[in-house]
């Protein structure tokens, strides 16, 4: 498969393709079989800036883009490729990129962390609560009234367009969802589809119905899942349910194991919520060190108990202050790993200090809450999260819970590329919910979250 940022896609998307990444190789999956890419508008160019959809969703990366990815376009074209276009992948459209040097500078977020620009007009009073009394911006965007605010401070009205830096989320497991992007804005995937074309693409004119039909059939046609690693082979192997064949065949259903009570059929809760690798626990002697990791690491995320506190969106609902449970509480959907309805979380990512994890380079926000039960509160956060969108104070910082499937092949990781490995994934956890875990128990829990 030939970098796509920076070559036209190749004439078939494979029903089946796999592609190697460190310790193990990931495959893609498509039940009804090959795609041709010239009749598919994905691969279309559907703007003004000859991006297609696979500019930043590529299959290489899980469907996504990883700053490998975009530095080797990087390279090829000296920073011209379409993912290079200054609406988003610049750290500001007035961003100067006259020269290769100084476009190392514009796009060096997407360079070193795999991030876009997201722009997002702040709703008007009375929706919105709060006000931005202050920013910490190293691009100079959100202080820019031309592409950020008009008006902010802390005598003044909040008025005008924020600018957060986000990853792209996979355009693959799609069945699965039930929030789309990481501040749930997108009522469906075929506005999602329409407002990355006149956005991110820089149409001029809406795509067509068919074309948005063909992207999004496109689109929920596609698995992906970590398909063997380095010591366990296959992970169909011995009774195993990795891969993206078998996740393809997930039943799933909105609510389905919510640990909230917002499962219709009325089953209970069951925290065993990952079973991908459970014959490997039966396997004895007989398994590989590396597949009793994996085991080992499933079991852990499945039952060590974690007290989870100080998570707005959980913790702040009626007599949930504090939530006895594990991983699977959030990471609910059985053998996905997503939440099964709506619920976005601030887990404490968009601190700007967060423990074991890199945020340099982003902007810094100060809130103040002026309504709502929150009035008086002030928050510091990298990113406000779903506030953006509905303007409330109890939705700031939060952001989705994504598909944890196919993780290995679409570092960085948080919705800030904030930890550069699953290994600084796991240390947050273990120090954000003191969670004790011994470094062998870390180390088995990577190794599972690398088989997905």
């Amino acid at each position: 498969m030939p970098d796509q940022t920076a070559e036209p896609a190749p004439p078939t998307i494979p029903g089946f393709e796999t592609f190697p990444n460190p310790d193990g190789i990931s495959a893609n999956f498509q039940p009804s079989g090959d795609t041709a890419t010239a009749t598919q508008a994905f691969f279309s160019p559907l703007g003004t800036n000859t991006r297609t959809c696979q500019t930043c969703h590529q299959p290489a990366a899980g469907w996504t883009i990883t700053p490998a990815l975009a530095q080797k376009a990087f390279q090829a074209t000296g920073g011209t490729a379409p993912l290079f276009s200054p609406v988003d992948g610049a750290v500001c459209p007035d961003a100067d990129v006259s020269t290769y040097s100084k476009r190392l500078q514009a796009y060096r977020l997407v360079l070193q962390k795999g991030l876009i620009r997201i722009f997002i007009k702040l709703p008007d009073a009375p929706t919105l609560e709060f006000s931005i009394v202050g920013v910490q911006d190293p691009y100079g965007c959100n202080t820019n009234s031309a592409f950020g605010l008009s008006s902010f401070g802390p005598s003044a009205l909040t008025q005008g367009t924020v600018s957060v830096y986000r990853r792209p989320l996979p355009t693959t497991n799609l069945p699965f969802l039930t929030s789309l992007m990481w501040d749930g804005r997108e009522p469906s995937l075929q506005s999602q589809a329409i407002d990355a074309a006149l956005i991110h693409a820089q149409a001029e004119t809406p795509p067509t119905p068919a074309q948005v039909d063909q992207i999004v059939a496109f689109e929920t046609g596609l698995f992906s899942a970590r398909e063997s690693g380095a010591g366990t082979g296959p992970l169909t192997e011995s009774g195993a349910l990795g891969g993206p064949r078998a996740l393809a065949e997930q039943p799933f259903s909105v609510g389905v194991n919510d640990p909230l009570g917002g499962n219709p059929t009325g089953a209970p809760f069951d925290p065993d919520a990952m079973t991908l690798y459970s014959a490997w626990e039966d396997l004895g002697s007989s398994a590989t060190e590396a597949q009793a990791a994996v085991a080992r690491g499933e079991r852990l995320f499945n039952e060590r108990p974690i007290t989870i506190i100080g998570v707005p969106g959980l913790n702040d609902k009626p007599g949930l202050a504090t939530v006895k449970g594990s991983c699977t509480t959030c990471h609910d959907t059985p053998n996905v790993g997503n939440h099964s309805v709506p619920l976005p979380l601030n887990i404490g990512v968009v601190a700007p200090s967060a423990t074991g994890l890199d945020t340099t380079g982003l902007p810094v926000f100060t809130i103040r809450c002026d309504a709502g039960p929150l009035a008086g509160q002030v928050f510091q956060v990298t990113d406000p999260g779903k506030a953006l969108v509905s303007g409330q104070c109890a939705d700031i910082g939060k952001t989705k819970g994504p598909v944890l499937r196919n993780l290995a092949a679409r570092p960085p990781y948080f919705h800030n590329g904030a930890a550069p490995d699953l290994g600084h994934v796991v240390d947050f956890y273990n120090t954000r919910f003191e969670m004790h875990l011994t470094d062998a128990e870390k180390s088995d829990l990577v190794a599972f979250l690398k088989s997905l």
